[in-house]
């Protein structure tokens, strides 16, 4: 239904964010990668999964097509829904993901929310065939440092610190060599400011 929303951020919330589309406010439920790219007031595309249940219409969008594409992939798997595919997405970035698909590793997946090993040996199994060996690159982010980020998000909530407040500034710093302890004193550092 829809392909995509193009539109100005306009609220930075726990697991969503708000687009403003010709005064419109849509509520869009993104993956923790897609948040940390994303700033209030700057001007994006959201490519969108458009989910109606019984229970309500749900928006979900990412930054980057690659990452829907990975998303509608997950929900290919059975017992795979769009709250656990979001799980993944936030854990994992796509290459991550792919990567562990190919190489039969379900430990890697079981780093994500939600993911326990068997259901881990089911997207290996149903996903295996439709992953395209090409379309991975070398990633630059290692599995470990994906935890100290999140780690780090979860600290400072405790803290009191809206996890929107905690990504716009964690999206800012260059967390490649940091561990958590650092990322969060940083994070601290420029919140204060």
């Amino acid at each position: 239904m829809y392909e995509y929303i193009i539109g100005r951020i306009v609220n930075i919330k726990d697991g969503y964010v708000v687009l403003d589309n010709s005064g419109i406010g849509y509520r869009i439920f993104t993956s923790t990668n897609s948040l940390m790219n994303l700033e209030i007031g700057e001007e994006v595309t959201m490519y969108i999964y458009f989910n109606m249940r019984d229970d309500g219409v749900n928006l979900y969008g990412f930054r980057t097509e690659e990452e829907l594409d990975i998303f509608n992939m997950l929900l290919l798997v059975s017992r795979v829904g769009p709250k656990v595919g979001l799980g993944v997405l936030s854990a994992l970035t796509p290459n991550q993901i792919k990567l562990a698909i190919l190489n039969n590793d379900p430990q890697v997946l079981c780093k994500a929310p939600g993911i326990g090993s068997k259901t881990a040996d089911r997207i290996i199994l149903e996903l295996r065939d439709r992953i395209d060996k090409d379309d991975i690159a070398q990633d630059e982010t290692p599995i470990k440092h994906i935890g100290d980020i999140e780690a780090a998000i979860s600290g400072m909530m405790s803290l009191g610190y809206t996890r929107g407040e905690i990504l716009k500034v964690i999206g800012k710093i260059d967390t490649a060599n940091m561990s958590t302890e650092d990322i969060m004193k940083e994070a601290l550092r420029r919140l204060s400011i």
